[in-house]
């Protein structure tokens, strides 16, 4: 494969990635409650073998959960969202019935579904670390969820990096380049946790580096 003469050292063009959305659940699991939040995972790989080695397809892995905001929460959310995730529903939609937001943040985030997709876990494989992908990656999963969502939500803190990093300041570092990306493509810090507009441009700037990047030299690879 062509690569423009500088560019990162990376198995493939990432261009050639390509994004599986995937949501499962026993299959006699039909009742409306059944599958409520939604779980959802995302795998990024090179979709063409010819493009990259097989043991260097695998680019990344996304972790989402929809939740469904004009219902009551129960015990058995927390485990699929997560206490902080539960905690946040809690304190920022007014009423269940309807799933209105909290004026404040009602006022900064476009009419839509009512529903809030939560960003649990992004992992990036090791050969492709280094190059800014997990975000554009995140941005196109989110992209792609927004026509059933409103908004999506973050939660950065050190502590979920303590069982991965050596030290409490390696944690800290890790926390900050997290908030770092997510800001990047349009996220912002409200109320401790970090929220989307899912309708806010920046998803859709966030690819237009490396389109600008890698395009002109690998296009007819893709």
């Amino acid at each position: 494969m062509t690569m423009a003469p500088d560019a990162p050292d990376l198995p493939a063009n990432p261009l050639s990635i390509r994004l599986s959305i995937k949501h499962e659940r026993l299959w006699w699991h039909i009742d409306d409650e059944d599958h409520l939040p939604e779980q959802w995972e995302v795998s990024a790989d090179v979709w063409d073998l010819d493009l990259c080695p097989a043991p260097l397809r695998h680019v990344a892995d996304i972790s989402l959960v929809i939740a469904d905001l004009q219902r009551d929460r129960n015990l058995l959310d927390s485990i699929a969202l997560g206490e902080w995730a539960l905690e946040f529903i809690a304190e920022t939609v007014l009423e269940s019935t309807d799933g209105n937001l909290h004026p404040e943040l009602d006022e900064q985030i476009s009419k839509g579904p009512p529903r809030m997709v939560i960003l649990r876990d992004v992992t990036v494989a090791t050969h492709w670390r280094g190059h800014g992908l997990a975000g554009p990656l995140v941005a196109g999963a989110l992209r792609t969820l927004a026509p059933t969502a409103r908004l999506a939500a973050a939660r950065v803190s050190p502590v979920d990096f303590r069982g991965q990093s050596p030290d409490r300041i390696s944690a800290e570092l890790a926390s900050v380049r997290m908030a770092g990306m997510l800001e990047r493509i349009g996220f912002y810090p409200w109320r401790e946790v970090h929220v989307l507009d899912l309708r806010n441009p920046a998803l859709l700037e966030a690819r237009m580096s490396l389109l600008n990047h890698w395009w002109p030299a690998g296009h007819e690879d893709l």
